[in-house]
């Protein structure tokens, strides 16, 4: 059983879900892929990782960089969950693009290459927006990118973390990261 409730943030309203073993969505209300994996099935409730959730929001909407990690359950296809992974592991402020992240997969998996396209399929439809961070991944030359949410909050994003400098980027219409 999946569990949701509502958060209210500078950037408009966002649902949280999660079961038992961890956090399994963060959306934007009204985003595309809104509640991709969510369960027909669920209930408003208030659980201890939906309490936690807020409060790590409320310490990164803050400017701040929430020091503990969240319990998460992804519940992609094996290859989005890798992806999901990686996403995770990007440092707060930092920016990784969609072919480095296809080079990380490349080599951990032992290939020569694997593709930006593909990487781009699975973070668009990453289900735990802001914290399983989409938004800190840009394009080849370091423009921004689509973003399920909006271009807008994915630029709002990386100014709360210092990471969006007006001269390092290019505004850029793609549909890569959804």
């Amino acid at each position: 059983m999946q569990y949701t409730s509502k958060y209210k943030s500078p950037l408009g309203e966002i649902m949280i879900a999660a079961d038992e073993l961890g956090l399994t969505g963060l959306w934007f209300v009204g985003q595309k892929y809104f509640a991709l994996y969510l369960d027909k099935e669920n209930e408003e409730k208030e659980t201890p990782i939906l309490k936690d959730t807020k409060k790590w929001l409320d310490i990164y909407f803050s400017g701040k960089e929430p020091n503990f990690k969240l319990p998460l359950h992804f519940k992609g296809t094996p290859f989005q969950n890798e992806v999901w992974e990686i996403l995770y592991s990007i440092p707060y402020g930092e920016t990784l693009t969609y072919g480095e992240i296809a080079n990380i997969l490349a080599n951990k998996k032992g290939l020569k290459r694997m593709s930006a396209q593909a990487v781009g399929g699975a973070v668009g439809k990453n289900e735990i927006s802001i914290i399983v961070p989409c938004h800190r991944v840009v394009g080849s030359n370091g423009s921004l990118t689509g973003y399920a949410g909006g271009i807008d909050k994915k630029i709002e994003l990386l100014k709360i973390e210092n990471g969006y400098k007006e001269e390092f980027f290019s505004y850029k219409k793609s549909q890569r990261c959804k």
